[in-house]
């Protein structure tokens, strides 16, 4: 049995726009920052300053407070890995892609490659083609 869902949107279009203004996108810049420094780092080894200076320029503004805890994570996850060396007597960290994270890379730029041609070339599908089987035939929003 196919059934009709209507829902009602959980916020009015001005606090829609408050909120992505803050974590939604800060979660999607998130990941853009992710690739970012991976990008870099598989090019050459990148230490954290040149890294905030490289995102600034992009229009990112990171504190340190904000990015060590990425690189961490990245190199948790095995996609980056530290080395420490000596620089005008303090010990900096550099950070270089390791083959996990090149290979990772390399997904996520085909992945960016596909999106780039359907968000921003329109070369994707007008519409989503319906699915077979029973659920959710349509959804209206109410205002």
């Amino acid at each position: 049995m196919n059934r009709v869902v209507q829902t009602q949107p959980q916020a009015s279009v001005t606090s829609a726009e408050n909120a992505l203004g803050q974590p939604l996108l800060r979660e999607f810049f998130l990941g853009f920052i992710k690739i970012h420094i991976l990008h870099h780092a598989a090019r050459e080894p990148v230490y954290g300053l040149q890294l905030i200076e490289e995102l600034r320029r992009h229009g990112y503004q990171l504190s340190p407070g904000t990015l060590y805890p990425v690189l961490h994570g990245l190199e948790k996850s095995g996609c980056l890995m530290r080395e420490d060396r000596l620089v005008g007597g303090k010990v900096r960290k550099y950070y270089r892609a390791t083959r996990v994270g090149e290979q990772v890379l390399g997904e996520v730029r085909a992945k960016i490659d596909e999106l780039m041609a359907e968000v921003l070339r329109d070369e994707g599908p007008r519409t989503l083609p319906e699915t077979e089987g029973e659920g959710v035939v349509a959804l209206t929003w109410e205002q």
